[in-house]
Formats: structure tokens, C-alpha cells, sequence
């Protein structure tokens, strides 16, 4: 059995009205454990302040390589402000909760490879919040025709998580080839 801190993770973090195992999170990390991924869905549910979430992410100390944040929504907020702290490999979010009143800060430490999802008629998260993320680090940015939700995209959210992945292992694999020689 390969130690936690040398095995690929995939961290998930849910929104604020979700659960640990709601249907893009579920879906997800379905692909990530095809992929070869641990997968860890952290439960934040009666956790209504971003702080006391990205607080409570922090405390379970996550760990592997490569590791992967993943958010959405409130849980994009969280994964996106842990990236400092925990330097993941990559960091995938779904229309995150940033730049918005109660959700102080600006996240630092991002990975290059970050991919950010955010649907055209989302009523709760603007989008602007996602295209200044994304403008401010070169980001991948995904614009959808779909809600907050993102139900109707979740063929093509999966889609993209897998090929950021595939990318992220063979990177890794890369890395550990070279030195080992």
C-alpha cells in the first residue's frame, strides 16, 4: 500500500447549500478514482462561515502526491484560499465564491495548472469574480451556458477534470523519472 503523502488526491470541497457527495462531487470523484485517485470528500455541512471552512480543510491536513483542490462554489472559495498553504499540484473550481462580501481575501500560492468553470447565468456567484480569478493568474476559464448549479455541463466539467488529471499524473510521473536518474 503506497503512503499517503506519495499517493495522487483529489480533495474535494462542497458550496454552502450542498453535501459532501452531491451530484458534481459524486461524479467527479468517480473519474478521479478511474484516474488512479484517492479521493477525500471533506464534510462542512452546518459550517456556515468560509473561515471556519477553510479552518476545518486545514485541520484534516491533506496530503499526496500529486495532490488536487477541488471547490465549488463556497468550496471553490476554500480550496482556491488553502492553495498556500497546502501547494496542490492543480486546483479545479466550479463557479467559486470569491471576491464577494463575507468571503475576505484574495488567494494566494495557486498552481498553474488551475482550471476555473463558471456558467453564464449564474444568479448567485458573479461571474466577474471567476474572469478576475482567472485574468489574475492566466487561468484556464471555462464559460458555460448553464447556472450555478452547472447541472446541464456536468458531461463537460467531467470531460476537462479528467484531461487536468491525466495532465497532473503524467507531470508527476515526469518528475519522478527524472529524478530517479
Amino acid at each position: 500500500m503506497q503512503d499517503d503523502y506519495t499517493h495522487p488526491t483529489a480533495i474535494f470541497a462542497h458550496g454552502k447549500e450542498s453535501g459532501p457527495w452531491g451530484s458534481k462531487i459524486t461524479r467527479l470523484a468517480a473519474s478521479a478514482r478511474e484516474l488512479g485517485f484517492r479521493v477525500t470528500s471533506i464534510d462542512y455541512q452546518g459550517i456556515d462561515s468560509p473561515q471556519a471552512r477553510l479552518e476545518h480543510l486545514l485541520s484534516h491536513n491533506p496530503q499526496g502526491t500529486p495532490l488536487v483542490l477541488v471547490g465549488s462554489s463556497m468550496g471553490g472559495y476554500v480550496s482556491a484560499m488553502a492553495a498556500a498553504t497546502l501547494n496542490p499540484a492543480a486546483l479545479f473550481l466550479m463557479a467559486p465564491a470569491l471576491y464577494m462580501d463575507g468571503y475576505p481575501g484574495d488567494p494566494a500560492g495557486c498552481p498553474y495548472d488551475t482550471e476555473v468553470v463558471h456558467g453564464w447565468d449564474d444568479d448567485i456567484v458573479p461571474l466577474a469574480s471567476s474572469l478576475a480569478f482567472a485574468k489574475r493568474r492566466r487561468a484556464r476559464l471555462h464559460l458555460v451556458p448553464d447556472d450555478h448549479r452547472l447541472a446541464a455541463s456536468l458531461d463537460f466539467i467531467d470531460a476537462i477534470f479528467r484531461d487536468q488529471l491525466t495532465r497532473v499524473r503524467a507531470a508527476h510521473s515526469s518528475a519522478n523519472s527524472v529524478s530517479a536518474r
